[in-house]
């Protein structure tokens, strides 16, 4: 099964108070270790949403467990733990949402990189006895490098420390170096004492944590700006599809998504990895024309010149990025089988996918400190992160660095099963 594909259908979101498809819309992931409560959390805050089924309420009434509510799959309710990435919904007067409930097990780790991969926040859970912990900073590191680069920690469990200030400062501080360390600004983080079991901090301000000034939980995620793809920088869309109305090659068009930037019609393009040049004629969604599209924004686009433009493609505004064979990389290792470089592989960077080899792994990443080790015989094993050398049978157009821009970001498929075995970023 490929890690970035969920096996969970989302349900159809039950309308809640102030329901509206109109309003804005955040994508949040919550991940955190085992028994960190995080499936309590969550059926907390759909609970006091009042975005819950009847069934699930009847449920709740029979057992008292906020958990089961999320807790879907058999082996889950047998285990404890979530296994799989769920998607839940609920809206507020002030914003609809997304969750993706991601697994917390080590095990587990390569399905919490999909979560992370299709949200605009990511919620960390840390227990208040134990501070932070490796899969704390593990969730951290990929949740900023293949999703956000604005995190939520949730010290959650505050009723088992008494409510003290004390016990959340010093996780408050471990958690404002771990952020430091992954090159995060103030502005990126949230820190809030929450008890998920008990409500406090949730929805609503908490009498017994009237010491942190805080907003809960859910005024937070009201607030919080909806994060976009760099804009700041130069258009860029990844095509996906050539569309061709009736087999009418005037009529051609490329769907995809403008991944970060915006298109605008009249912009000259550089079609990418051949270099082709022509204008934007149109530009399409399914609500009707644009004038300008922004990221990320799913979109079809008429060109003026007959050039050739297939799935793969990058049409890039302005000064197009590099095209390169070879880069160093950092990757999340998700699969059970241990490897040695050199290896064969297949990566897929946006909607191109092209051979590409293992050359060399350089050093595994300390989750500590995030400091290189040293390796006396260089393998990469389930959840190893570290940094390789990639050679690639095509030119691909690489930009930014450390995951934060999509042409940034890329996964590695084994091509005898299909099965994605890394996650990964240039560097």
């Amino acid at each position: 099964m490929n890690a970035f594909t969920t096996t969970s259908a989302p349900e159809a979101p039950r309308p809640t108070a102030g329901h509206r498809d109109d309003i804005e819309l955040l994508r949040f992931a919550t991940a955190g270790s085992v028994d960190d409560g995080k499936s309590t959390l969550i059926g907390r805050l759909l609970y006091d949403a009042k975005a819950l089924f009847d069934d699930q309420l009847e449920d709740l009434s029979r057992h008292a467990d906020l958990a089961r509510v999320t807790d879907g799959l058999r082996a889950e309710r047998e285990q404890g733990i979530t296994i799989d990435v769920a998607y839940r919904y609920f809206s507020t007067e002030a914003r609809r949402f997304v969750i993706a409930d991601c697994p917390g097990h080590r095990q587990y780790t390569r399905n919490a990189v999909t979560g992370f991969s299709q949200s605009d926040v990511a919620v960390l859970l840390v227990d208040a006895r134990h501070g932070v912990v490796e899969q704390t900073r593990r969730h951290a590191l990929l949740a900023t490098r293949f999703g956000s680069r604005r995190l939520v920690f949730c010290v959650n469990k505050m009723d088992l420390v008494d409510f003290v200030e004390p016990a959340f400062r010093r996780i408050e501080a471990q958690l404002s170096l771990l952020a430091d360390r992954l090159g995060l600004p103030p502005e990126a983080v949230d820190v809030l004492p929450v008890s998920a079991l008990e409500g406090d901090q949730i929805t609503s301000r908490s009498s017994r944590l009237d010491w942190f000034e805080g907003p809960s939980l859910l005024e937070r995620l009201e607030t919080l700006p909806v994060r976009t793809e760099p804009t700041a920088t130069a258009g860029r869309m990844a095509v996906q599809l050539t569309l061709r109305p009736d087999g009418d090659a005037a009529g051609r068009r490329y769907a995809g998504k403008v991944v970060s930037g915006q298109l605008a019609v009249g912009d000259e393009v550089t079609v990418l990895p051949s270099g082709q040049r022509s204008t934007v004629v149109s530009l399409e969604t399914f609500e009707g024309p644009l004038a300008v599209a922004r990221a990320p924004r799913d979109i079809s686009v008429r060109l003026a010149d007959q050039v050739d433009v297939g799935r793969g493609d990058v049409l890039a505004v302005g000064e197009p990025p590099p095209l390169l064979r070879r880069r160093e990389a950092i990757v999340a290792w998700m699969s059970e089988q241990t490897v040695t470089a050199p290896r064969a592989l297949a990566l897929k960077h946006l909607s191109r996918r092209t051979k590409c080899r293992l050359r060399s792994i350089e050093h595994h990443i300390e989750l500590d400190t995030f400091a290189p080790r040293a390796l006396e015989r260089p393998t990469l094993g389930l959840n190893d992160v570290a940094r390789v050398q990639l050679d690639l049978a095509q030119p691909i157009p690489i930009e930014g660095q450390g995951g934060a821009h999509p042409l940034a970001r890329f996964i590695l498929i084994d091509p005898q099963t299909q099965d994605t075995v890394a996650a990964g970023y240039f560097v």
